[in-house]
């Protein structure tokens, strides 16, 4: 029988910088009740793929016969080489390749491995693309505590992570949640510039810049594009200003470093980007989610500011 600590042993050897194991169940009432009042004051936008499937977002169970363990990772990608700060500014995750291809080939490395010491294991994995409250099974695997930006943070790393999961079958031995918060701590509440944290751990997507320039495909809502400054593609403003991110270091991922080209997108050169320079630059890129017209889109909005 395979055991937790072989699992983080490789976990780790393939790069991935914590792993946590939980038991998988449903959500407690608590944060069932939590999500089902975001969801109730319309704080998902227009995600509607966010109120689908509840029932399996709730209880993990649901998603893969058999369950019984969520094991839980996460991967740096805190940057070294940095956009000059005069130039539209795209959120640390976007740097390089799509987190979602990078960490699902990794997890899937250490799936194979697992079958490997336990042919009778089975399950599936996830990063971000199925109905699963990430950072919840992440804090309960005690990987590190959900903060005020709703964001989960690592103590003595930060919160620049992407996360993942593996639900398999097997019964491993668990970790304990942390018992840590940001106390009195309300920087990132008050650094908002669109107050989109309506309350600790509460995000009304409404009103996040993030949301503006990549998930909203329709015009960027009025009320925020005073508030973009530079923010092109994403927003970091919550991260940058959290404490605990005086701690975060460059990541070691070769995926996620940007290319010479993508560093050198100034205003001028994403004025006269073409489609082809656009399929390009972004190859397998996480960018190519607001697609060539959103980048134009925020870019006008960008240029209102400036006038």
């Amino acid at each position: 029988m395979i055991t937790s600590t072989q699992i983080k042993e490789y976990a780790r050897s393939l790069g991935f910088d914590a792993c946590g194991i939980c038991k998988a169940e449903p959500v407690d009432t608590d944060n069932q009740q939590r999500f089902r009042d975001w969801l109730g004051s319309s704080y998902q936008a227009d995600m509607v793929y966010m109120a689908r499937n509840d029932d399996k977002r709730l209880d993990p169970t649901l998603l893969v016969e058999g369950g019984r363990s969520i094991i839980c990772v996460a991967l740096n990608y805190y940057p070294d080489r940095k956009q000059p700060e005069g130039y539209p500014q795209f959120a640390y995750y976007a740097y390089g390749k799509d987190y979602h291809d990078v960490v699902k080939v990794k997890l899937q490395q250490l799936f194979d491995y697992i079958r490997l010491v336990e042919p009778s294991a089975g399950g599936r994995s996830f990063v971000d693309t199925a109905p699963v409250l990430e950072r919840y099974w992440a804090a309960k695997a005690g990987l590190g505590f959900i903060g005020k930006n709703s964001l989960l943070i690592i103590p003595k790393m930060g919160s620049f992570f992407f996360l993942g999961e593996l639900i398999v079958n097997l019964e491993l031995e668990y970790d304990t949640p942390l018992n840590l918060s940001c106390g009195r701590c309300t920087r990132c509440l008050d650094a908002c510039p669109t107050k989109a944290i309506v309350q600790a751990e509460v995000v009304d997507a409404n009103k996040c810049i993030s949301y503006q320039t990549i998930e909203n495909k329709g015009e960027l809502s009025a009320s925020v594009i005073p508030y973009l400054s530079n923010r092109f593609y994403g927003c970091d403003i919550c991260q940058l200003v959290c404490p605990w991110n005086r701690y975060s270091r460059p990541h070691s991922t070769k995926e996620f470093d940007p290319s010479q080209a993508f560093l050198d997108l100034s205003y001028d050169k994403l004025e006269n980007l073409t489609e082809e320079e656009y399929r390009q630059i972004f190859k397998g890129s996480a960018v190519k989610r607001a697609k060539f017209g959103g980048l134009k889109r925020n870019l006008e909005a960008l240029k209102q500011n400036r006038e």
